[in-house]
């Protein structure tokens, strides 16, 4: 399944062509990017690396990293996905455009993902979370996502301090198969 809707969003595949929409929306952004796990895009080739990214997971794995949309009129909000390390479990995230933040599209397209990876018989979902950003923290318990505990130097923030090993937290849910939306 490529295509996920909800009530307010569309999550799709990417493809080459969003590039351009990808980079100006959010992954060029600075603001965006602050507590992310990959480096802020500095030019449209960076994007256009990760488009080939995200082609290689989706020809690997029952489904990859996905775009967000309004339902409403198209409007490129943001990415999710699912990032799978072995058939039973994959990793989880997401990444807003900076107007797109405060309305609850975070909430909305996690549960989807936590819906999706039920619908894949996954027995493990998992997202980090750098300890700064409670924000994301309070989206991750809302859509039933348990803190697992503090990773210690166990990830690089790029966006924050380049090359230094930083704490994360480890949310999941585990048995899936068990979780209703």
């Amino acid at each position: 399944q490529q295509t996920i809707e909800t009530p307010r969003l569309r999550l799709r595949r990417p493809h080459a062509a969003d590039a351009h929409a990808i980079f100006t929306r959010y992954s060029g952004d600075s603001r965006v990017t602050r507590f992310l796990g990959w480096r802020t895009h500095r030019t449209l080739a960076d994007t256009e690396e990760f488009l080939a990214f995200c082609a290689d997971q989706w020809a690997r794995w029952p489904a990859g990293p996905l775009l967000i949309e309004s339902r409403l009129d198209g409007t490129l909000l943001g990415g999710t996905g699912l990032g799978f390390e072995t058939p039973q479990q994959a990793s989880t995230g997401y990444v807003l455009a900076y107007d797109a933040w405060g309305f609850g599209y975070a909430t909305e397209a996690l549960g989807a993902m936590r819906d999706r990876a039920v619908q894949l018989g996954l027995e493990r979902l998992y997202a980090f979370c750098h300890p700064g950003h409670r924000a994301s923290a309070r989206v991750l318990e809302k859509c039933g996502f348990l803190c697992e505990g503090t990773l210690r130097a166990y990830a690089e923030f790029p966006n924050l301090a380049p090359g230094v090993p930083a704490d994360v937290l480890c949310y999941a849910v585990r048995r899936l198969a068990s979780v209703s939306g």
